[in-house]
């Protein structure tokens, strides 16, 4: 099966690219302007209907979008351009190529927005609560997804995943931001870890595990079906400290620091993937462990290539 992969440079992208081509897949990836492999400008209609056309996909792995809360909160409009009618002009390429495509469309957990402790785990009937601008353009994005799949007949599928983490991740984001930190410090940066809200917790699924899910909804979700994607565990931030920290093996000093803190932070969300597994036959195959030390590997090697 011929994929085409929006967002492929990106962190679940390069990992998707490679679960595709595992499965005997070829994928072929888009970025954003400027970006290998190929650039695509989801801004502009014509050349995302132009990616489609050429590609001549037998599925579409949408990926590609603005990835990360802080930047929706400061840029909302911006967000929601880009993940929402960004969204819309994936369908509608998908529309005009007039043969049956699979489209995946990848949202994000962020749409259950804050959920009573009674509910989790979450599963898919959860009410969808967006608490910030990155959440509502997903949401955004989930409606053009059923429209189009009910209107025009395409075969979509949304999956929802929570928070996943591996090599490679930006240090934007909470966990790889504690490696790189502590990657500093085994390399001789003073002994300071900067920290935000350590009480939250968060449902953690290796990226190399939701790749193989998205593969996997390829092959055997439902047309118009929606999927979490997760661990279905909820772990403590502070937790997820203390192992990194044990990994490092080094002294730190852990410091707060207001400026991590979100407006708007979610303190317990967690995902029930049964759907996911009964329906695909997924599972996931890396532990929290294996992919803390991954991460922290990652880390290393690139704070040493910083340092030559």
């Amino acid at each position: 099966m011929r994929v085409l992969v929006t967002g492929a440079s990106g962190f679940a992208g390069r990992h998707v690219l490679a679960a595709l081509d595992a499965a005997g897949h070829e994928p072929v990836g888009y970025s954003g302007p400027g970006e290998d492999p190929r650039p695509l400008d989801l801004l502009d209609p014509e050349n995302v209907r132009a990616a489609v056309a050429a590609t001549a996909p037998d599925a579409v792995v949408h990926l590609a979008g603005q990835a990360f809360v802080p930047p929706s909160i400061a840029a909302p409009l911006a967000t929601l351009a880009v993940n929402a009618t960004g969204t819309a002009h994936v369908l509608e390429a998908v529309r005009a190529a007039g043969r049956p495509i699979r489209t995946l469309v990848i949202s994000s957990a962020e749409v259950y927005g804050k959920q009573p402790p009674e509910r989790m785990p979450l599963d898919e009937s959860a009410p969808l609560q967006p608490e910030n601008p990155y959440a509502a353009s997903k949401v955004a994005a989930e409606t053009y997804a059923a429209v189009w799949s009910r209107l025009y007949g395409l075969d979509v599928v949304i999956a929802r995943p929570f928070n996943h983490i591996g090599p490679g991740q930006d240090a934007r984001f909470v966990v790889p931001s504690f490696a790189r930190q502590l990657a500093e410090i085994a390399a001789g940066a003073p002994a300071r870890l900067a920290v935000g809200n350590l009480e939250a917790e968060r449902d953690f699924l290796d990226v190399r595990d939701v790749a193989g899910a998205y593969v996997a909804l390829l092959a055997n979700g439902r047309t118009g079906g929606v999927y979490n994607v997760c661990s279905g565990r909820a772990v403590a931030i502070r937790e997820v400290l203390r192992q990194l920290i044990t990994i490092a093996h080094v002294p730190v000093e852990v410091r707060d620091d207001p400026e991590r803190l979100r407006p708007s932070d979610i303190p317990v969300p967690c995902g029930d993937a049964s759907k996911l597994r009964a329906e695909t036959g997924w599972a996931p195959s890396f532990t929290l462990a294996a992919s803390l030390r991954d991460i922290y590997a990652d880390a290393r090697e690139r704070v040493a290539a910083v340092r030559l």
